[in-house]
């Protein structure tokens, strides 16, 4: 420990001969471990990032949309042709279950919101059940959600999110006041928590949730009528269509109703169809069969026969995160493999360096030993000096890599988090380095002969 603690103390006394030098020769590691700290430190905020946007989505959802309809040979996209109905959702969560936590038809629409002399345009105008919540984790901040009674009357009540409470109401609650949605007045009874962007970058707090049933037959404008040859289009199409159909050719299965009843009173059992189901699956390994599941009962409910083309589209959401996330990772690996190509490059200069200062201090190498020092004694005082090189710049490299995350968080408002174990692989890959790229050096110097080392010039 003595000769340990004297080799440190001479080789300090030896770097300090040519401060400048040292502090150029240190500044490739130093600037090798700040990119590593950095890199991971924003890698893993990303990351984390990305699993609070996805958590905000609704996790373990599967996203249920209807078919596509085609006319010759061209494709419409899907949604195109209407074959969902609020059934297939009810017989989702009732036959699935303890597989699905919750199950939230929507029906969607794009329209002005006004209040007084302030309007806006939502992004999204869901049309639902009050399961919509619990199927995205969605908490009220204020006031109360719709009930399913509620929902079977149509009634004229909403929830906002917090964009619309800011564009319309300002700093004023909006708990009980009436706005008009289409020109239809409705009473806001709730506000949702803030959520943010979505991975897309679309603001979720852009939105405004009713009563399914208000939506479809007073704000989107859908009479009875129409909804009712809708169904029995629906019912008649078991396929991705050939040709687009069109609801004035089809019979009507219930009387047409009233004026009053196509705007304000639709009947209670309307089979309308719905634009999405939304469901979520109780656990992350259950989404497969819960899949499967769900496939199985809208065959039996929609007449497909096997060979059939579906009529409707089941996304899973979780694969669309896991891909965000995986792309997320790959960026963070290919910038961490540049930080560590930097420790090498800084590896490799402290290696010019230190044989530079063998052929410098020849001299000196042949005085010690002349007076007894062994080869192992010179080995080790070279080898001291490549490690405490690395080691205080791999120190001067955590300061400046924590620093570097702060700045990148404070500045630019990107997501970081400084990585414990990425601070510690830095000083042991610094430390790796000096024995790497210093024992060459040393082992020259070691290898001296004492008379040629004392008649150097």
């Amino acid at each position: 420990m003595n000769m340990l603690l004297r080799t440190i103390r001479m080789a300090f006394i030896a770097l300090t001969r040519n401060i400048m030098r040292s502090a150029l020769t240190t500044l490739g590691i130093i600037i090798g471990v700040a990119a590593v700290i950095a890199m991971v430190g924003i890698g893993q905020g990303s990351k984390k990032a990305v699993a609070q946007t996805i958590q905000s989505m609704g996790a373990n959802n599967l996203l249920i949309q209807p078919g596509t309809a085609s006319s010759g040979g061209v494709s419409f996209g899907s949604g195109s042709i209407m074959t969902l109905t609020p059934a297939d959702a009810d017989a989702i969560a009732r036959e699935c279950g303890s597989s699905v936590a919750s199950v939230a038809p929507i029906v969607r629409a794009r329209t002005q919101v006004v209040y007084g002399n302030k309007n806006w345009v939502p992004l999204y105008i869901y049309g639902t059940t009050p399961s919509f919540l619990d199927v995205r984790e969605w908490d009220l901040a204020e006031g109360r959600a719709f009930t399913d009674q509620e929902v079977n009357a149509g009634a004229e009540v909403c929830m906002i999110g917090q964009t619309l409470v800011r564009e319309l109401f300002g700093r004023q609650s909006p708990i009980d006041m009436v706005i008009r949605v289409n020109n239809k007045p409705m009473k806001i009874i709730g506000t949702l928590t803030r959520k943010g962007a979505n991975m897309m970058g679309v603001d979720q707090d852009d939105i405004l949730i009713a009563p399914w049933r208000t939506i479809k037959f007073k704000v989107a404008g859908t009479s009875a009528q129409t909804a009712n040859q809708s169904a029995a289009t629906t019912s008649s199409t078991t396929t991705s269509s050939s040709s687009i159909p069109f609801p004035s050719q089809q019979p009507s299965a219930y009387p047409t109703p009233s004026a009053t009843e196509q705007t304000d009173n639709p009947p209670a059992l309307l089979p309308a169809s719905i634009d999405q189901i939304l469901v979520r699956v109780a656990t992350e390994e259950q989404i497969p069969g819960t899949m499967r599941q769900i496939t199985s009962i809208l065959h039996e409910r929609h007449r497909i026969r096997a060979g059939q083309p579906d009529d409707f589209n089941i996304r899973d959401m979780t694969e669309i995160s896991k891909a965000m996330g995986s792309t997320s990772e790959l960026m963070g690996t290919l910038l961490l493999y540049v930080a560590f190509i930097s420790l090498v490059v800084g590896g490799v200069g402290i290696m010019n360096i230190m044989l530079v200062s063998v052929t410098e201090r020849t001299r000196e190498i042949g005085l010690r030993m002349a007076v007894g020092a062994r080869a192992r004694d010179i080995l080790y005082q070279f080898l001291v000096e490549a490690i405490l090189l690395c080691f205080l710049g791999g120190l001067v490299g955590i300061l400046m890599g924590i620093g570097s995350t702060w700045a990148v968080w404070l500045f630019k408002g990107w997501a970081t988090e400084i990585s414990v174990p990425a601070i510690l692989a830095s000083v042991i890959v610094s430390v790796v380095v000096g024995v790497a790229f210093g024992f060459y050096p040393a082992w020259k110097a070691s290898r001296l002969d004492p008379i040629e080392a004392l008649r150097y010039e």
